[in-house]
């Protein structure tokens, strides 16, 4: 009860006092514009009383700005410009909208960082010019420009060109105003020496050796007169261009196998758009092995390994210095090829200790070869060491399934090596031989089982089938009469001991009594024998 007055008395008070406090700092931490309102994701400025006259910008200790990914402006007629550093920090930006606004004006680089961008929606502003150059780096689905009082100039040609186009009927119904401050529709906006560029590259054969060097030409036209500019993307060699108006060179050194398959363009841009002309780079080189490893065991046994070289490298695989002649169950195979790149492993099917031993592997083209070498092992010899090899992890190869080797035939029949074939040969010899031996030993089990039955049939009670029985005095006898097998048997002295009693060397014909077992104990004690009567044994 104690707790319960204390927690609701002045520390409660306190405690919610806290907690407004909190609320507080995180509210002004947030810092959202005055006019919209802010979440994790989304910034929402509508409210036209008081209005912003800025585009919207969080506090650096806010809310991270990369994980915004839309903003919707309305009903701000003070907002007129969109600087170069307003957009900058929302690089996770996906959806721009601002309509019904008084935008007039937007920097050329205001989205050079937001390459994230899909949607943007300028419906119904002010603005009378656009260029391209905003948005020639975004890969745009939608542009909304309806409702703007654009200007006719060949500055908007590049919006009609686009519109055109467009493989959806669903345009946009925009116009534009000429000198007399007439609508004109843009489809039908024809502007004179306003169109679009060309560029044309003159280039020679780009198959080039490794080391060489190589000069690529281009020439642009166009009215308005294009600007000319080289797109080399991630050349790794050494290059520099020369730009003269409407011609230019580009002069590569020292050309690396790393650019081999490498694309160059030679772009013209005017205010209309851009185009432009390329060629791809093929470079010739000698093969290099870049990886070769230790076997690791999956569905089968593989050595990995890397080659690298153009045109395609022939492989060819050496055992202990012998070439090894592939088969089905030793044979390589190529998993990933990436243009001059190849990955794949030599693939063995269950190798035994005949298989262990150096395996070296000569990549060769027109340029050059190279070679590598590995041990490997892959089983103890039996009886000597059936444990694994330490020094190989079992390490799992990523296996991408494809079943044949594309770079050159790497099977030679001139020499014979051990192959699994042959293990596998004498690995059916000896499960011959142990079928053999279970077999043999169930048959002698089974003779065994059957002489045991035979014999213990023979002294059964109720095995007495003769017709006649040799009279002994053996008490010992649990029938009341001992069998004569054949009934042809002359008991001798010897088989029946000292204390044996025969009577005559002839068979005594004896009945067999039907009421013997059904005679009480009392009837077989020995005073109920007539005196002077032999047992019967």
């Amino acid at each position: 009860m104690s707790s319960w007055i204390r927690w609701h008395g002045p520390a409660m008070t306190r405690l919610w006092g806290f907690c407004w406090l909190v609320v507080g700092f995180w509210r002004a931490a947030f810092a959202c514009p005055t006019s919209c309102k802010c979440s994790a994701s989304r910034i929402w400025c509508s409210d036209p009383s008081p209005g912003i006259v800025a585009f919207p910008r969080l506090e650096p200790n806010s809310v991270d700005p990369e994980n915004i990914t839309e903003i919707f402006i309305a009903n701000q007629k003070r907002l007129e410009i969109i600087n170069e550093d307003d957009v900058e920090a929302y690089v996770g930006l996906r959806n721009l909208t601002i309509v019904d606004s008084g935008l007039k004006f937007v920097a050329h680089k205001a989205f050079l960082k937001n390459s994230n961008l899909q949607h943007i929606n300028f419906t119904r502003n002010k603005l009378t010019s656009l260029s391209r150059k905003h948005f020639r780096h975004l890969d745009l689905s939608e542009l909304i420009l309806v409702g703007n009082p654009f200007t006719c100039s060949c500055d908007i040609m590049w919006i009609k060109t686009l519109q055109e186009a467009k493989s959806s009927p669903d345009t946009q119904d925009l116009y534009c105003l000429n000198e007399s401050s007439k609508n004109i529709p843009l489809a039908n906006l024809q502007i004179p020496n306003c169109g679009l560029p060309s560029a044309n590259l003159a280039a020679p054969n780009l198959t080039v050796e490794e080391g060489k060097s190589i000069t690529l030409s281009c020439s642009v036209a166009g009215d308005p007169v294009p600007n000319m500019y080289w797109d080399v993307g991630n050349l790794v060699s050494k290059h520099m261009n020369e730009t003269s108006h409407t011609q230019g060179s580009l002069r590569i050194t020292n050309i690396s196998s790393d650019d081999s398959g490498k694309q160059i363009s030679c772009v013209a841009e005017n205010l209309v758009g851009e185009d432009q002309d390329s060629v791809n780079l093929t470079v010739h080189f000698a093969p290099t092995i870049t990886f070769l490893e230790s076997p690791t065991s999956d569905h089968h046994w593989c050595i990995p390994f890397t080659v690298k070289g153009n045109p395609k490298p022939a492989l060819q695989w050496f055992y202990n210095g012998a070439i090894l002649n592939e088969s089905k169950y030793i044979c390589t195979k190529i998993h990933v090829t990436n243009h001059t790149e190849y990955h794949g492993c030599l693939q063995l099917d269950n190798p035994t200790h005949m298989n262990n031993g150096d395996y070296t592997l000569i990549a060769k083209n027109e340029y050059g070869k190279d070679e590598k070498q590995i041990s490997a092992h892959f089983m103890g010899w039996p009886g000597i060491d059936d444990g694994a090899n330490p020094n190989y992890p079992d390490v799992i190869y990523e296996d991408y399934g494809t079943a044949a080797n594309d770079i050159g035939d790497t099977t030679n029949r001139s020499n014979e090596i051990p192959s699994t074939d042959v293990t596998d040969k004498t690995g059916r010899e000896h499960l011959s031989v142990y079928a053999v031996v279970v077999i043999a030993s169930v048959v002698g089990f089974c003779l065994l089982v059957m002489l045991f039955l035979l014999k213990l049939a023979r002294h059964s009670k109720f095995g007495m089938k003769g017709p006649a029985s040799v009279i002994s005095n053996d008490d010992d006898s649990a029938s009341p009469l001992h069998h004569i097998s054949n009934g042809s048997n002359t008991p001798s002295s010897s088989e029946g001991g000292p204390d044996a009693v025969i009577i005559g060397m002839t068979k005594i014909p004896v009945i067999e009594n039907p009421q013997y077992f059904g005679i009480t104990n009392s009837q077989l004690k020995p005073d109920t024998w007539p005196r002077g009567s032999p047992k019967i044994a």
